[in-house]
């Protein structure tokens, strides 16, 4: 209640006659109305058209696309949907005739909270500046010129942050009070694709906010430009003697557990599909057999093994707890990977020590760090052995 009453008092009379919006195809002048109680709205096809979004509308919902982000309002309640989540607003988006209006909250902090790498509002001058886009690279005179780090550049992963949505993952008993699995993995994936992006790697991110993913859509975000599959995780025991006392790290590639202990985690982060529709979940992806075959037989499963070997030895400095090894298991995230594929189990949360690792924004950024320069030592390496670049890295002919 304390933040809608801060929104109304930041939307309310504030706003300027017109909204400016300024992008890199032009300016844009929009007049601001108000409604009935006297808050400010903006109409909402020209906002689209001006950001090069788009509107449609089904019943009482309305729907602005901008920047492939879909932007649900439900006409004449104040609030609005996003990646499945309802959040409330300042004030409802009505319908006046054929024309839909949008409260000025939209504009003002909605738009720049969850796309700011794209838009960022001057709220003194009223204006909405997209950001252009960085110009393109010079043209290289001869040959492909390499990034500071060695890599070629035009590289690209996928990095998956566990669990999300209504899925929590595990509890995380010694985490934070309201923190579980899926906001340690986001905050961590997050860190991650920011330091590769940093060494000038490309990254597809499954999810960026708290929404769920079903398993088995996860690695199929590494498709033909992409050149390995990183799943990021946190380990738990169920309560027994002496559970509290384990900890530290492990790295699997897909394969047949060959301990109980292997079997036991692939178990637990397998049991996430009970969160997922049931024809999403019941959906085949052929048999372990089968896929193993067809993975050997492209040898993604021996660059899977040395993706894992190279994270685990770039965890060891930074982990304070053990280094499990690498190892091997059946998790349905990775059996739909048609690329090289990891998955990390980044600690316990039934650990006090991992729980305290884990969710420090220090420790998590030095965790990330040493994955992504797994990362980038893994397509460094990959690079020698093949002879090619990222053309046609993590294809094996």
């Amino acid at each position: 209640m304390i933040g809608l009453l801060l929104s109304l008092a930041l939307t309310g009379t504030s706003a300027p006659a017109q909204l400016v919006v300024t992008t890199p195809r032009g300016e844009t002048r929009i007049a601001i109305s108000t409604d009935q109680d006297g808050r400010p709205m903006v109409a909402a096809l020209p906002l689209a058209a001006a950001l090069g979004g788009a509107l449609r509308q089904d019943g009482y919902w309305a729907t602005v696309v901008i920047s492939r982000q879909d932007f649900s309002f439900l006409v004449g309640a104040p609030l609005y949907r996003l990646n499945d989540r309802l959040e409330p607003l300042s004030a409802p988006a009505a319908q006046r005739g054929d024309s839909l209006f949008l409260p000025y909250q939209f504009v003002s902090e909605i738009l720049p909270r969850f796309l700011g790498e794209l838009y960022q509002f001057d709220r003194a001058n009223g204006r909405l500046l997209q950001r252009a886009p960085p110009p393109p690279a010079p043209p290289v005179a001869s040959g492909p010129k390499r990034l500071p780090n060695g890599l070629l550049p035009g590289h690209m992963v996928t990095v998956d942050a566990g669990h999300g949505g209504v899925d929590p993952g595990n509890p995380g008993r010694y985490f934070p009070a309201g923190v579980t699995e899926k906001n340690v993995t986001l905050q961590v994936a997050l860190l991650v694709r920011d330091e590769l992006l940093r060494q000038g790697v490309g990254v597809i991110m499954t999810r960026t906010t708290d929404t769920l993913i079903n398993l088995r859509d996860r690695a199929p975000y590494c498709a033909d430009d992409c050149e390995l599959f990183v799943s990021l995780h946190v380990n738990s025991l169920a309560r027994r003697a002496g559970y509290t006392s384990v900890r530290g790290f492990d790295t699997y590639f897909l394969g047949e557990a060959k301990t109980e202990e292997a079997d036991r985690v692939a178990r637990m982060e397998n049991d996430a599909i009970r969160y997922e529709a049931p024809a999403a979940s019941g959906a085949s992806a052929g048999g372990l057999d089968f896929i193993l075959r067809d993975l050997q037989a492209n040898e993604y499963l021996r660059e899977s093994a040395r993706a894992a070997e190279l994270v685990q030895a770039s965890l060891d400095p930074v982990h304070t707890g053990d280094n499990r090894g690498v190892k091997q298991a059946g998790y349905a995230v990775l059996t739909t990977a048609r690329r090289p594929a990891i998955l990390v189990e980044m600690g316990f949360s039934t650990n006090r020590e991992d729980g305290r690792l884990l969710s420090s924004r220090n420790s998590q950024r030095q965790l990330a760090r040493a994955i992504a320069e797994a990362v980038v030592n893994y397509l460094r390496e990959f690079e020698r052995k093949s002879g090619v670049g990222p053309d046609t890295a993590g294809r094996v002919q």
